[in-house]
């Protein structure tokens, strides 16, 4: 028989329940009891509604109050110093290690955040050094699996691989120079093999053990490490499904084949073409194989048909007592159901799948691989066939205006008139900034009354008009609140906007939208990506008049605020028929026209944003060349249609961007600010290996945390800053958008960012 498998599930609830709990946790109104109770209700339903749609293989210990990194970090007491001996609750420790502390007498900054692989969510970055002493707090993987058990589910337990979790932490501070994480593996097997054994005793029959890392080039330099590991792992173990997901293994299905494992999981979403290779590797031994063939990335309907050839031919090769159907990965990054979404139209609902229908998916397919004559199997993979020629049928339309204009793109397009030193001294001329300019990255408090209006509009409680007041009220006290504190380059603070891709996609054509479509981004930070469904064209200005208005209020200059073609391409849901490059390429026109129109409307400065750019960026790097030829370009071409006169800003933040430094100098903006401070400043060392000759503002504080920085520890910055960067180059700003803090916090963190700025022009005149 053929198992089903699903890898993870989204574990925010169905009405973001996990969300609501916890803020009302860390605002004091839920008790640690009441946001476990809540936590409980959430996993009862996921693992109940994967039963009821007959996956075989529940996941369990996959839940996560914040990050499923950083609950490995707490059950194995990888904990920093310097969240420890402050009188906090563990609870309360997990918490400040991942957004912050500032209450009580504790002062302790988050941990560093990194992009979860090339996806959009984030991890909580884990901190080693030679005092790191491991040890089993807890065993979350054992307590979930019986809490399942009680309900009367069996489950598959899920943990991050020892090899994977050492391979994706950082040194920390204190760590000696040269000291390499994966070292500490002697000391971190004990661990595992203690939170196994106990698992095994429980009765569990498998463990799902992710090694994600093994998709990437970096992964040959742990064969040794693999072997010893898994060695090691395995007599004290249930039977272990070694999974991958995300790319493709390569060569390193090599080091697989040498492991004691039970089975191995591969992504045929992602990389298909990687079976046959795989196939012959296997087959010789008694691995079982679990084919990703149901995406855990999108949100289109499987094609049974084409998941059905890959799944024979894994049964042709190694029996069905071999082969598992399972979700390519987790389906964390998709919504948690269609069935909340009344608004898609009945054709457009008939393309997609979340991740409750992708269990449902996975189901069927499992089934008919192994021969099942039900009829409602039948009549399932029927019904998939006709959606799917429904689709295809959509897709042969196209927009031919934005066809040929795509084809129409020349080289001059992509560059600005002169190169940036002479843009440099005329927008200076135009903006008239001081030496270490302060702004923002674009977003300020989206506070309550904010969102109240918003969903007032949406319920036809207050008219268009009474709506456009309200905003620009909110517009102006952003603006005056900027010149009581002596910022220099405003921004509107983007009250009108509920997510920074889903504005822009709900104005331009080619986009559809879900009312519950909610993805976990980190944290308590959800978001609704849109879904790309056909050709992408702006109608009309997007922007405009907001940033207008905004500039009509104060006689300092107005930046004008856009997401990037790359951002919302990689941030949102994209076509599956064409290919990105294209979906990009319409995109980078769409706002082409909007920064034009943004400069003949008196903008002096536009920030184009393009957070994603490193994280759409392949696993693989032989693969990295082809997806920055189009990527670079995409930017480009969005900006590059204005005057030297108007100063292009561009932000990137989450990510190493070391490896792709020499990329975003490509770019060629006026100024980039990029994320700093969460990351111990490390990009400094990058900026003093490659240099940067156009403007830059690192962030100097995280906005992430509810922490306010002190102006003592932003001039320390500054100054370590300006031991590398020139003078004269260096902008002063946060770290991101401020969209989540409440206004207190922002207010005392910009007043110190200026008070900072002030010194350093007086200290560095």
């Amino acid at each position: 028989m053929v198992l089903s498998s699903v890898l993870g599930f989204p574990r925010i609830g169905a009405n973001r329940e996990v969300k609501k709990a916890v803020e009302a946790y860390w605002s004091g109104k839920l008790s640690a009891d009441e946001l476990t109770k809540a936590a409980a209700d959430v996993k009862k339903a996921s693992w109940t509604s994967l039963k009821e749609r007959g996956v075989n293989l529940i996941p369990s210990g996959d839940f996560t109050l914040y990050d499923h990194v950083l609950d490995h970090s707490a059950a194995f007491n990888a904990i920093p110093k310097r969240y420890l001996g402050k009188g906090l609750s563990p609870l309360d420790v997990y918490f400040a290690m991942g957004r912050g502390r500032q209450a009580e007498g504790v002062d302790v900054p988050a941990c560093e955040m990194k992009k979860w692989f090339d996806s959009n969510y984030h991890f909580v970055v884990p901190e080693f050094s030679e005092e790191t002493e491991f040890k089993l707090n807890f065993n979350k993987a054992l307590e979930e699996y019986r809490e399942a058990k009680d309900l009367g589910i069996e489950t598959r337990p899920v943990l991050i691989g020892p090899i994977t979790y050492l391979a994706l932490g950082k040194a920390a501070k204190e760590a000696r120079s040269g000291f390499q994480p994966i070292s500490l593996l002697p000391q971190l097997i004990p661990v595992y093999k203690q939170l196994l054994s106990a698992l095994k005793e429980a009765g569990a029959d498998s463990v799902q053990i992710d090694e994600p890392v093994l998709v990437l080039d970096a992964a040959a330099l742990y064969e040794k490490q693999f072997i010893q590991a898994y060695s090691e792992l395995v007599s004290v173990s249930p039977k272990l499904i070694l999974t991958t997901y995300y790319g493709r293994l390569d060569s390193n299905v090599n080091i697989v084949v040498k492991l004691p494992v039970a089975g191995v999981h591969i992504d045929l979403d992602r990389a298909p073409g990687q079976l046959d290779e795989v196939l012959a590797a296997v087959k010789p031994t008694n691995l079982v194989l679990s084919l990703g063939v149901v995406s855990g990335r999108n949100i289109w309907k499987t094609d049974f048909q084409a998941a059905l050839k890959l799944g024979q031919k894994a049964l042709e090769a190694l029996g069905k007592d071999r082969v598992i159907v399972a979700s390519s990965s987790s389906l964390l990054h998709t919504p948690v159901t269609l069935a909340a979404e009344t608004k898609l139209t009945a054709e457009q609902k008939d393309w997609f799948a979340f991740a409750l229908e992708k269990a449902s998916e996975i189901s069927v397919i499992a089934s008919v691989l192994s021969g099942s004559q039900d009829p409602k199997v039948a009549e399932a993979v029927e019904a998939n066939k006709i959606s799917i020629a429904k689709r295809r049928e959509f897709e042969r339309n196209s927009d031919a205006t934005v066809r040929n204009r795509v084809a129409a793109i020349t080289p001059d397009m992509l560059e600005r008139k002169s190169p940036f030193a002479v843009r440099k001294e005329i927008q200076q001329k135009q903006l008239n900034l001081p030496k270490f300019p302060t702004t923002t990255i674009g977003s300020f408090p989206q506070t309550k009354e904010i969102r109240q209006a918003r969903a007032k509009l949406g319920k036809g409680e207050i008219t268009q008009e009474e709506y456009e007041k309200f905003i620009e009220k909110e517009i102006e006290n952003v603006v005056r609140f900027q010149e009581r504190i002596g910022l220099d380059l405003l921004v509107h603070g983007e009250p009108e906007r509920n997510d920074m891709v889903q504005y822009f996609g709900e104005q331009l054509e080619g986009f559809v939208f879900t009312q519950n479509g909610w993805v976990q981004s980190y944290g308590s930070r959800y978001v609704r990506p849109p879904i790309i469904v056909s050709d992408v064209s702006r109608p009309k200005p997007m922007t405009v008049r907001w940033s207008s208005y905004a500039q009509s209020l104060t006689s300092k200059p107005m930046k004008g605020m856009l997401t990037g073609p790359v951002t919302i391409l990689n941030w949102s849901f994209p076509r599956a028929d064409v290919s990105r490059e294209l979906q990009c390429k319409q995109l980078a026109l769409a706002l082409r026209d909007e920064v034009i129109d943004l400069e003949k409307a008196g903008i002096k400065a536009v920030q184009v944003d393009e957070p994603a750019l490193r994280e759409g960026l392949p696993l693989r790097k032989a693969d990295w060349d082809a997806y920055l030829a189009w990527a670079l370009p995409s930017f480009k071409l969005a900006t590059a249609g204005v005057s030297d006169a108007l100063q292009t800003h561009s932000h990137f933040c989450y990510s190493d961007f070391d490896d792709i430094f020499p990329s975003i100098q490509a770019l060629d903006a006026d100024v980039i600010s990029i994320e700093a401070s969460k990351s111990d400043m490390k990009l400094l060392n990058t900026f003093k290996h490659y240099g940067y000759s156009n403007q830059i503002g690192p962030g100097v504080y995280d906005i992430h945390s509810p922490r306010v920085p002190s102006e003592e520890e932003i001039k320390q910055r500054l100054a370590a800053m300006l031991s590398i960067l020139p003078a004269d180059l260096l902008f002063v700003n946060p770290d991101c958008g401020l969209k989540t803090r409440g206004w207190a916090e922002t207010e005392a963190s910009l007043v110190n960012l200026v008070n900072a700025a002030r010194w350093a022009r007086q200290t560095y005149a």
